[in-house]
């Protein structure tokens, strides 16, 4: 299944579905403006960056990450910092937001990254931890529900629509 379809469809319908998932929310949320972006001239892809509706705004990266990637906070940072260096006129800063249906697909060393990690600037996001399905927003169940499997899944969808 490739979930970055399902998650830019349910992103492009609905771009505050993002700032569910956190704590707190952008000031103007509701105005941001959803986007699948390439960054030129690298092969790094950017899952999703959520433009501010000023430029005194915060941008948001959103990587949603359903398979182990040893690489994956190195490779954020990157894509960010290529980005950014393009686009600053855009924003006046940025946030990551890392989308996982579990810890146990995580990067273990993250090291390089600790700093940011440690400061908020990059957000985790598991998607097994946020509750029931049917107590959750019904956006945010249907991200969970592509973190399960087969029978349970469909079971799961038709209890839920």
């Amino acid at each position: 299944m490739r979930r970055d379809t399902i998650f830019y469809q349910l992103f492009q319908q609905s771009p505050t579905l993002l700032f569910e998932l956190l704590p707190q929310l952008p000031d103007r949320a509701n105005e941001y403006v959803f986007e699948a972006i390439e960054v030129k001239e690298t092969t790094f892809r950017l899952d999703g960056v959520f433009l501010p509706p000023t430029t005194n705004g915060i941008i948001y990266f959103c990587e949603v990450q359903f398979q182990l990637d040893e690489l994956l906070y190195e490779r954020i940072n990157s894509e960010i910092g290529i980005y950014t260096y393009r686009n600053r006129e855009r924003f006046a800063n940025w946030q990551a937001v890392v989308i996982y249906p579990s810890r146990s697909i995580e990067q273990s060393n993250t090291d390089t990254v600790r700093e940011l990690l440690a400061s908020g600037r990059i957000q985790r996001v598991y998607l097994d931890e946020l509750g029931e399905i049917e107590t959750l927003p019904i956006g945010i169940s249907l991200m969970v529900l592509t973190t399960l499997e087969g029978d349970v899944a469909k079971t799961e969808a038709k209890q839920q629509f």
